[in-house]
């Protein structure tokens, strides 16, 4: 069976930033959990950051695979550099994925560190911009499909595919 690695406030805990959750819900989300496919996760709390904390963003919107060649950082709105966290918590998550052969993971869309297709741009103003998280770019580097919650159908596409290559169900 093929596990799912999930952004944990998606999944109703309360690990967001503002220590929100941003539970998903729907009967897709629901049947995986019955099946024991769910692994969730949240790369900032794993990369040692608290909850709540400040809202932190990659600066420039210069997205993931900056922050992890080294030519961006992710900051607090009030400037403290936040990199290190956001870079441990990645390579948790990949650790993760690689432990239990997961890959498919279903991330907190917009996220500085789940994003998978936009993130915000750096600025605090509420915009946003084309790019990838820092956890979100590692897990596609290292192998691991990412998809946002707003692309449950093309992760459950994904999915019976993988499933259907591996004969499994």
């Amino acid at each position: 069976m093929e596990r799912i690695l999930v952004s944990a406030c998606l999944v109703g805990r309360p690990v967001r930033y503002d220590g929100r959750a941003k539970d998903v819900g729907g009967a897709l989300l629901a049947r995986w959990r019955d099946e024991g496919r769910l692994v969730p996760f949240c790369p900032e709390m794993e990369g040692g950051l608290p909850v709540p904390r400040p809202p932190a963003e990659i600066e420039g919107g210069a997205g993931g695979a900056a922050v992890l060649a080294g030519t961006a950082r992710v900051l607090t709105f009030a400037g403290a550099d936040v990199t290190g966290n956001f870079l441990a918590g990645a390579q948790a998550a990949l650790a993760v994925a690689r432990s239990m052969g997961i890959t498919i993971a279903l991330l907190k869309e917009g996220s500085p560190s789940c994003g998978g297709l936009r993130i915000y741009d750096g600025t605090f103003r509420g915009r946003v911009t084309p790019g990838a998280g820092v956890t979100s770019a590692l897990l596609e580097a290292g192998g691991v499909r990412v998809f946002g919650e707003d692309r449950l159908d093309e992760a459950a596409a994904y999915l019976a595919e993988l499933e259907s290559a591996s004969g499994t169900s």
